[in-house]
């Protein structure tokens, strides 16, 4: 069993600068538990104890108990302490092994080939991939791990995707109560992860505290890259104000919308430059901004462009300023010429693009991050006839769109933009399993997995995790699927993960195992 006694070290930070001599020192380590109020610390008070004499001895006391209860009744005593609160299973699947894994008897995807392997084993020690041993040639003492001939992934990506707005109706994210919100996207989060996507760019909605939660082991979920509030214009895409609240004067308070961290209204280029830096601030790996009008929104046309250059150039040079990009919201040809100009780095949607715009985009090495907006079973639901009829749009150009995206040989990352839409979340791999209409399996899987993480990448020293992510190769994130399917012939199986993925490995951890 792990020390608790010795936790709390682990995770501390270098201590702050002690004050100058003579003056009260408050300087104290501060765990990463307790890091985010570090800088609302009052003088004088020691916000963080985590290293404390007195929280250590209670560790002890703790853990002397789990051996105690481990001794006399066996795991089953040990994990009945947290039944109650719900943690058992979780905890126990997802602890980090003693030793290294070899994962062997397999042929894999390694992200980037497109053409299955084999001949090799996998071995992963702390929360990496090690080495690629030839078969049966890995470390004695690891723990192995027979797959059985099956075939191994990287961990999938989706690069569009909404942590908190994915789980819950619009109306209920317009009215709910916060809490609520974010417990529905805990819950989502861990079923995420289950269907094989063990990282998400989330490009909008307040999914700070969810990531935090997350990376803590508080919760089962993906790696996330949060953007943070959209950043939108007055009657922009991010605009989900009533009509009754306007005009907006200088001392408005910010709307619900705004509160929680869903989008932001910025005019001008001081105005989005503020907003820019806040996400930044919140911990942003990459900004998003509304460049263009959209399906979801009540009041901007789909054909609208939004943002000047000059405003779209403040996100941009703030983003450039802590080493990371901008991405754009934006359907059409003028939209994206004018975000480009603005040096944004990646178009999300674009399926009104024309044949020299979309040109223009692989000619400046631009990402495209295009979901299969298809008007099929899988379509995000809208009541609205206005919203019905720009969805329809959208449709019909999802195909041109892919025709160009192969004849110029853009970057392309794999997305969904599942919003709004609880019971619509399962389709998230039938949706990458569409892209295997328009290119082979293994070229669609590569936009969810070794295209994907160069796109993540774009975020620099703002990425989040530090490591190489959606690539099977030593010294990459130890993110592994075991499959049972056939990868290089049909992506089917992604619409039944619960019985195809037999193995989810995130960091190193087991999040599932099923193998025999």
């Amino acid at each position: 069993m792990r020390s608790l006694a010795g936790a709390p070290r682990t995770a501390m930070l270098p201590p702050r600068p002690e004050r100058s001599p003579g003056r009260q020192s408050w300087g104290r380590v501060m765990c990463m538990a307790c890091i985010d109020i570090s800088g609302l610390v009052t003088p004088g008070v020691d916000a963080c104890h985590c290293g404390s004499p007195t929280t250590v001895n209670a560790f002890r006391r703790i853990e002397a108990d789990l051996k105690r209860r481990e001794f006399l009744g066996g795991t089953a005593a040990v994990l009945g302490m947290f039944a109650g609160f719900g943690l058992a299973p979780h905890e126990t699947q997802a602890q980090t092994p003693p030793r290294p894994i070899l994962l062997t008897h397999l042929r894999f995807f390694d992200g980037s080939t497109l053409r299955m392997q084999e001949g090799r084993d996998i071995l992963v020690d702390g929360g990496r991939i090690q080495a690629l041993p030839a078969r049966g040639q890995g470390p004695q003492d690891a723990q192995t791990i027979d797959c059985g001939g099956r075939a191994v992934i990287p961990g999938l990506i989706d690069a569009h995707w909404h942590s908190t707005l994915v789980a819950v109706s619009q109306v209920a994210a317009l009215t709910q109560d916060p809490a609520f919100i974010h417990l529905m996207a805990g819950r989502e989060a861990g079923a995420t992860l289950r269907r094989g996507f063990t990282t998400v760019r989330d490009v909008g909605g307040p999914a700070f505290g969810l990531k935090q939660a997350i990376d803590v082991g508080a919760v089962e979920g993906p790696r996330i890259f949060p953007s943070g509030a959209m950043i939108s214009q007055t009657s922009g895409h991010g605009d989900f104000r009533l009509r009754s609240e306007l005009p907006r004067f200088p001392g408005t308070p910010p709307n619900a919308i705004e509160q929680q961290g869903v989008a932001l209204i910025a005019d001008g280029a001081d105005q989005v430059l503020r907003a820019a830096r806040e996400q930044l601030m919140k911990g942003a790996s990459q900004l998003k901004i509304m460049a263009g009008g959209g399906v979801s929104s009540p009041y901007d046309p789909i054909d609208t462009t939004q943002y000047t250059e000059r405003e779209m150039r403040a996100a941009v040079e703030a983003a450039e300023d802590w080493g990371t990009y901008v991405c754009a919201h934006v359907y059409t040809s003028q939209g994206i010429r004018r975000a480009i100009a603005a040096g944004v780095k990646c178009i999300e949607h674009g399926q009104l693009a024309d044949d020299a715009t979309v040109k223009l985009m692989a000619d400046q090495g631009v990402w495209w991050s295009i979901q299969p907006f298809l008007a099929d079973e899988d379509a995000n639901q809208y009541s609205d006839p206005r919203q019905q009829a720009k969805q329809r749009e959208v449709s019909e150009g999802t195909v041109r769109a892919f025709e160009l995206l192969r004849k110029h040989k853009l970057k392309l990352a794999f997305g969904t933009d599942i919003l709004f839409n609880p019971a619509g979340a399962v389709s998230q791999g039938r949706q990458l399993a569409k892209f295997a209409r328009y290119m082979s399996p293994l070229e669609a899987l590569h936009k969810a997995t070794g295209a994907a993480g160069e796109l993540l990448a774009l975020s620099g020293p703002r990425a989040p995790y530090d490591g190489p992510l959606g690539v099977i190769a030593p010294g990459a994130l130890a993110d592994l699927l075991v499959v049972d399917g056939e990868p290089d012939k049909s992506l089917n199986w992604l619409d039944t993960p619960d019985t195809s993925l037999r193995l989810i490995m995130k960091g190193g951890r087991l999040a599932k195992q099923t193998l025999a």
